[in-house]
């Protein structure tokens, strides 16, 4: 019901212009029309619930950026509202019913008057001026006074007190419009009060009774649903004052409330028959009652324009808007437009009321599109879009589940300075619910209360609904009572929500209370809250209130489904209630109307068979017909409890009763032991008919007993009944002999059953249908010849073929994979006939996949589906195999779905082939859901699902949860097989964990399991990144010995290996290796042997190769260009570099990003500017000048230039993007242009260049990991961390974890070590980092150190990164012995290390910030009190040692929980533990 009632006020559209103060009630109304979808509550609940107050009351909230000064709270007179547009005049107009549009009009008339004298409400004043004196500003002032006074002291009475002793003891003259204020605004806040009043005045008879009072009161009993009082107030009116149009107009008000359309329409025909014609007002409340009254008809709101035109009269904007709101509050977008197109013919201009009602309709339409562009009209139009319009636009695409959009509209909202209101968050909360974000709602409901909004019974009802679906039922109580705790009535559906969540989760007794809860509170209860209660009680054997509240359910007018009284009847069956069965079997007759065989059928499911039967027998005596299925099932009762003469007794009773139904009874009884698979005492049973020969056996039963026998396989018995037919004179039929041949079929004897067959046909007995069987028969033999002359004799005899017959054909093609025969074979059926089915299609289908021709699936499947065939579940499982095996994730996923939707459960045949494949696609999230759903399934994984969980974790690099796959199945006790072994030893390999790999390789071999080449090749890879390199090169060289057939990337492994050793000649022999095993070197192989000899510092002997490759005829291009002039550079033969990027252009050879990279990456490594300047300048030179202009032009202009060529670079190979990056970020810090560097470091994060989690500062979650990034990358990333960590310890948010972890690697790029660069850089600072003792490439530092540091150290006062006003004469950094430092430090890092070796950071802080004498000096002091030391511990080494005494000392406390919480914390920090 709350469908309806949610959107009652926006339904009642306003009907005249009125002030803006009203404009609180729209939203009211429209908060609760976006909450209907949640909602049911019945419209007596609506009013007595909590009502609360909307903050959209003014203009000045409602439109925060026009600055409208703040309103009195009455009517303004209306010459003074000149600060608002024009268009608020209209567009304001938002009171929920009539009587409030009545009563304001009232208000405004009679300021407007500004005549106490007039009596007549309405009649214009012809003394009252254009513009109000300053004697007139001073009256309209001193009554407002006098009547806010009198409104005070009446509110501020006890219960015990009257208004007469306030009225009486006045101080001041009350014209008779000061008294009609006086009603109207106590009647605000109290209708009993201002009712009082008005018997009051009355009773004094101080004023002359006119239609103004008489209106007013009416329009306050009205509003407080008080119908009863307000047709008494209105028949004892006088004639003189009842009669006018207000009054009349206000009494229909009253009805209109509540949807009375009779009572309306006959008032409004009492209005003409007194003589008193209708005006606009009138009408448009008889439209408001109709639309309230009923639901709305096809062109109903053209007719009742129509209506209003016939009367004279022309419908207003008023008349419009309640049309369109009532099609919104009915989802009725049809109807809306066909009203907003009448009303443009009409020429009458839509307002922000319009606007607002068609954004409604829109949204509940789910026409997001077209309320988005309605929403973009309104301003268009000259009109601002209020709270109103924001959250109907809102709702629309939350009904949707559109999580952008309705976050854009939000943010929107709040900019506009409406802010989220009840409204906003109701929809969001009920938005969250319904896509299943439990938890998401629950936070926006905490938000919600913590920026003041007040929940209203819609909030707690969604949440209670979701959080009881959830089966969080105890939080479903809590925030019920939460709910009673503020003051807010529950609604009938708040509290079925919570009854289905308590009956969800078992907990009947809850529910129960709950019932009782809401009983008390005055709610009656549904069809669904009985219905739930019952089932309820029904499945905790509750029989008591069970039949309880059945009683009181049947009372009500709600009768029970029939599942409900098949539950009820098994339960009171179960305690052998026969009274209680009876009194349900009464209700199902007198109440329900259910006539004696439905009855019968509900008992016999009941199991309550004698109930059952003797309603079979009331139903034969009324004349209904006997009911086979009942029968059955009854006799079936009898005969499974071996209750056989109950049963002879039931079938004697049906054969005085029911004498056309003789053959029927007579073979129930056998039939109904054969399907009970009582095959023996059915034998029996017939054996006794038999030998008593008082009856001649029908065929029907023969064909029973043939049939059963036929499913057992009993053949013998099958022949006997046979031979007892030919005996009897029973001629075999079509069935028997069907059966006979289906049984030689089953047996796979087809040449039999055409035997068979030939001698019935020669008796003249066609068995048309059994050549399917046979058809079948001779497929699965591969007999296509017998098949093919069976049915084209079958095709010669008839015109039209039997459909099983070609099925039956296609299933044969299909077998074979005969696709092309099947193709003809269907194309038969569809040009002759009869039309395929399912099962032809299945055939069909399945011969496409068998001949191999997947790629034609989908058109076969579309011409199918053009046809107007379903793909059936069978043809689901066919494409759902097909595409498994050519891993489309995405088409088996679907099919998938829609085989569970369909109801057909997976096997393990199926999870094992998704979860195979899901793995393949490398789809985490949905192979662990699959073993999570197969787990519950209680199917357990076998090898091959772990086998391929194990895969995908390595092939993700999820080693943590690989090796945890690996722990299960070793504990549920499966033998590894060799891929898992080769996918265990590869997880190893890329874990960096050689030694364990090669352990694991060795117990595999063990085995007897060889591993595959690509497991070898991956440990060699380890070893050679583990710098292990005599391991790598004697598994290599064991590999040739051992006479395997290694391809090329082995040989580029160990090369790369070389590579990094700089070890020239061993790539050289290496490559001569290579030619004598027959395997071809590449461009590729070529390139690493260059890279080689760079890395040792032989450019010329990579320029050698270079020439080879160009006199052999290969393709050169920019790699083999690079290797030779980045050896060049390495080498810094600048010149030399320069003249090969020449030669190269000059060759037809255009450079490439991997030549900028090189020359950027050695203008960062030389020594001076000017030298940097002349590398770049070769490439600006060559057509490339970006650098160059970076380096010298404001580099903020060339943001999105930068951007650009990151974005061409990104989709080409070998990391050009990355690479680039990295070496641009060098040269930037290398000349101190750091704010750019860092701009184009956040750029490249940006782009997906750099990992979106190099670094983080998140609650308890401080950590970077800079691994792969170029030195000046890695600091400016280190500097901007250390700048957030910093913004974090002062502010105190977020919250640090109890350790930092650093992560830098200990790979070397390009010469530079990223470990060393780091800790030199931190070293320096005197940071608290140091490195970690359990693992290398790791540093540690203790949080509360690292926060002080950061706030008081000299080295933090300024992280910011800035750009040099000019450019350094000399590199500001220097590469020295693989760490790239600050220039001016080496001298001091070079004096350290070498006589200090590794010192801890705060020390080498100290020293490296001293002079050269001072550090010496301190160098020498350090040394010579280690030598000291050493001295003084070589003396004590002969002294022996005294015995020392042990102590027990206090120790540090530390928690088991501690240790056993270990598992919850994150690896960076469980690193740092250790």
């Amino acid at each position: 019901m709350m469908a309806s009632t949610g959107t009652l006020a926006i339904a009642a559209a306003p009907l005249y212009p009125v002030r803006a103060s009203k404009v609180g009630q729209l939203s009211i109304s429209c908060s609760s029309s976006f909450a209907t979808s949640t909602s049911d509550t019945t419209e007596d609940e609506q009013r007595t619930s909590q009502k609360f107050s909307y903050s959209r009351a003014l203009p000045a909230v409602r439109w925060p950026h026009l600055k409208f000064a703040a309103e009195s709270q009455y009517p303004p007179p209306q010459g003074q509202i000149t600060a608002a547009p024009p268009s608020l005049t209209k567009i304001d107009s938002s009171s929920t019913d009539y009587e409030e549009k009545k009563s304001s009009l009232s208000a405004s008339d009679s300021l407007q008057l500004n005549d106490e004298k007039l009596e007549v409400l309405g009649r214009p004043s012809k003394t009252r001026a254009k513009k109000m004196t300053k004697l007139a500003l001073k009256r309209a002032k001193d009554w407002r006074q006098r009547v806010q006074n009198l409104t005070d002291r009446i509110l501020l009475l006890h219960s015990e007190e009257f208004v007469a002793d306030v009225l009486d003891d006045r101080k001041v003259q009350m014209t008779p419009t000061d008294f009609c204020f006086l009603v109207k605004w106590v009647g605000r806040s109290s209708w009993q009060r201002a009712l009082e009043v008005y018997e009051w005045l009355n009773l004094r008879h101080w004023y002359s009774p006119n239609a103004r009072m008489l209106a007013t009161i009416l329009s306050v009993l009205g509003k407080a649903n008080q119908e009863i009082l307000a047709v008494q107030i209105f028949d004892r009116a006088e004639p003189s004052v009842g009669n006018t149009v207000q009054v009349y107009n206000a009494m229909m008000g009253v009805y209109a409330r509540n949807g009375q359309f009779d009572k309306v329409q006959r008032l409004l025909n009492l209005m003409r028959a007194r003589g008193c014609e209708p005006d606009l007002v009138s009408l448009n409340t008889l439209i408001n009652a109709r639309l309230k009254s009923a639901p709305m008809t096809e062109n109903l709101s053209i007719e009742l324009l129509n209506e209003v035109r016939k009367s004279g009269i022309r419908p207003d904007i008023i008349t419009y808007n309640t049309l369109i709101s009532a099609c919104s509050r009915e989802s009725n977008f049809e109807e809306a437009v066909k009203v907003y197109n009448d009303m443009e013919a009409c020429k009458c201009q839509p307002d922000l009321w319009t606007y607002n009602a068609m954004i409604s309709v829109c949204a509940r339409c789910g026409l997001s599109g077209k309320a988005e562009e309605l929403f973009k009209q309104i301003d268009a139009k000259g009109f601002f879009p209020d709270a109103v319009s924001y959250n109907s636009l809102l709702y629309a695409f939350a009904r949707e589940g559109n999580l952008g959009k309705v976050k854009v509209i939000s943010e929107e909202m709040v900019r506009k300075g409406f802010g989220k209101d009840e409204m906003t968050y109701n929809t969001i909360i009920h938005m969250y619910g319904k896509l299943g974000q439990l938890e998401r709602s629950l936070q926006i409901y905490q938000e919600m209360k913590s920026i003041g909004q007040n929940p209203d019974v819609i909030t707690y009802t969604v949440l209670i609904d979701a959080l009881g679906k959830a089966n969080r039922v105890a939080e479903a109580a809590n925030v019920l009572k939460e709910m009673l705790d503020v003051g807010i009535k529950p609604s009938l559906r708040t509290f079925s929500a919570l009854i289905c969540g308590y009956a969800k989760a078992g907990k009947q007794i809850e529910a129960a209370d709950t019932f009782d809860l809401m009983i008390k509170s005055g709610i009656r209860p549904d069809h669904l809250a009985y219905s739930v209660m019952l089932d309820t009680f029904l499945r905790h054997n509750e029989t008591k209130k069970a039949m309880r509240m059945y009683c009181n359910m049947i009372r009500d007018g709600f009768t029970p489904d029939h599942s409900l009284y098949i539950a009820i009847l098994k339960m009171l069956k179960e305690e052998n209630k026969e009274e209680a069965v009876q009194k349900v079997i009464d209700d199902m007759q007198e109440v329900c109307g259910m006539n004696p065989q439905i009855i019968s059928s509900i008992l016999v499911k009941g199991e309550c068979y004698e109930s059952a039967a003797r309603m079979l027998k009331f139903a034969i005596s009324c004349g209904y017909d006997l009911n086979r299925e009942n029968l059955l099932s009854v006799l079936g009762s009898y005969s499974s409890s071996g209750r056989h003469a109950e049963a002879r007794e039931l079938l004697e009773f049906l054969r005085e009763h029911a004498p056309g139904s003789y053959q029927l009874i007579t073979e129930a009884c056998i039939i109904t032991l054969c399907k009970a698979q009582s095959l023996d005492e059915a034998l029996d049973e017939y054996n006794k008919a038999r030998g008593l020969g008082c009856f001649r056996m029908s065929l029907i039963i023969y064909e029973s007993l043939i049939q059963c026998c036929e499913e057992n396989e009993l053949f013998a018995e099958v022949s006997q009944l046979c031979s007892d037919m030919r005996f009897d004179g029973v001629e075999l039929t079509n069935d028997i002999y069907r059966v006979i041949v289906l049984t030689y079929c089953k047996m796979g004897f087809p040449e039999t059953a055409n035997y068979l067959i030939d001698q019935a046909e020669e008796k003249g007995i066609l068995l048309d249908d059994v050549y399917v069987y046979l058809i079948e028969a001779y497929g699965k033999l591969k007999l296509l010849n017998k098949a093919e002359r069976l049915v084209g004799i079958l095709r010669q005899r008839c015109n039209l073929l039997d459909r099983q017959i070609w099925n039956s054909l296609l299933q044969a093609y299909a077998s074979c994979g005969y696709y092309e025969k099947a193709r003809a074979a269907f194309n038969t059926m569809m040009r002759d006939g009869p039309s395929p089915t399912t099962v032809s299609i299945n055939s069909l289908i399945q011969a496409l996949i068998v001949d191999g021709r997947l790629n034609e699936l989908y058109v076969v499947i579309q011409e199918l589906q053009d046809l107007g065939f379903k793909i059936s579940k069978s043809s689901i499982l066919l494409m759902l195999e097909a595409f498994a095996r050519v891993g489309s994730i995405f088409e088996v996923k679907k099919i998938y779905h829609g085989m569970k939707a369909a109801g057909y459960f997976p096997s393990m045949h199926i999870y094992r082939i998704m979860i195979t494949l899901l793995c393949r696609g490398k789809r985490v999230g949905d192979a662990e859901g699959m073993i999570s759903e197969m787990e519950e399934a209680k199917f357990k994984p076998d090898l091959t699902i772990w086998n391929a969980m194990l895969k995908l974790y390595t092939e993700i690099g999820d080693f943590k949860k690989a090796a945890y796959i690996y722990q299960r199945l070793n504990e549920n006790e499966f033998e590894p097989d060799e891929e898992t072994y080769n996918t265990v030893i590869t997880m190893y390999c890329r874990d960096l964990r050689p030694e364990e790999a090669f352990t694991l390789m060795q117990e595999m071999r063990r085995q007897g399991l060889d591993p595959k080449l690509d497991t070898y090749k991956s440990l060699i890879s380890a070893f050679g990144k583990q710098q292990m390199w005599e391991q790598a090169e004697e598994l290599f060289e064991g590999l040739l010995k051992g006479g395997y057939k290694l391809d090329r990337s082995f040989y580029h492994t160990m090369m790369k290996i070389y590579r990094n050793t700089n070890n020239h000649l061993k790539a050289e022999h290496l490559l001569t290796i290579m030619k004598e095993k027959g395997v071809e070197p590449t461009i590729a192989t070529m390139h690493m042997l260059m890279v080689s000899y760079g890395s040792s510092g032989e450019p010329k002997e990579a320029e050698k190769v270079l020439n080879s490759l160009k006199e052999t005829g290969a393709n050169v291009s920019t790699l083999t260009y690079s290797s030779v002039i980045d050896a060049y550079l390495k080498n810094e033969d600048y010149r030399i570099g320069i003249q090969k990027l020449i030669e190269m252009k000059e060759g037809g050879l255009e450079p490439d990003h991997r030549i900028w990279t090189c020359f950027i990456r050695a203008a960062s490594l030389s020594d001076s500017t000017s030298t940097a300047m002349i590398l770049l300048n070769a490439l600006r030179d060559c057509g490339f000048d970006l650098v160059t202009r970076l380096l010298t032009e404001k580099s903020d202009l060339l943001v999105l230039e930068v951007d650009k060529y990151l974005q061409k670079l990104q989709p080409m190979e070998d990391n050009a993007a990355f690479n680039f990056v990295n070496a641009l970020e060098d040269l930037l810090w290398a000349l101190e242009l750091r704010a750019t560097a860092s701009w184009v470091f956040q750029l490249a994060i940006k782009r997906g260049i750099y990992r979106h989690d190099v670094f983080r500062v998140a609650d308890k979650d401080w950590g970077a990991d800079l691994r792969k990034l170029s030195a000046g990358a890695a600091l400016v990333g280190l500097t901007l961390w250390l700048d957030h960590m910093q913004d974090a310890s002062l502010e105190g948010s977020p919250l640090s974890p109890k350790s930092v972890v650093l992560i830098t690697g200990n790979s070397e790029y390009n010469m530079v070590s990223l470990n060393r660069t780091i800790k030199a850089y931190l070293w320096e600072m005197g940071s608290p980092f140091l490195p970690c003792k359990t693992r290398s490439g790791l540093l540690v530092a203790k949080a509360h150190s690292l926060r002080m540091w950061l706030k008081d150290s000299p080295f933090c006062l300024d992280l910011e990164l800035k750009n040099s006003p000019s450019l350094p004469a000399l590199n500001s950094m220097q590469l020295i012995e693989g760490c790239f430092i600050r220039r001016g430090l080496v001298p001091a890092f070079r004096d350290i290390n070498e006589r200090l070796g590794q010192v801890r950071p705060k020390k080498f802080a100290r020293l490296a910030l001293l002079s050269d004498e001072k550090r010496d000096k301190a160098i020498r002091a350090d040394i010579e009190g280690m030598k000291e030391k050493l001295e003084k511990m070589k003396r004590k080494e002969g002294i022996p040692k005294k015995r020392k005494i042990k102590r027990f000392t206090k120790k540090k406390f530390i928690r088991r929980a501690m240790i056993s919480n270990l598992e919850e914390v994150s690896p960076l920090e469980r690193f740092a533990l250790k």
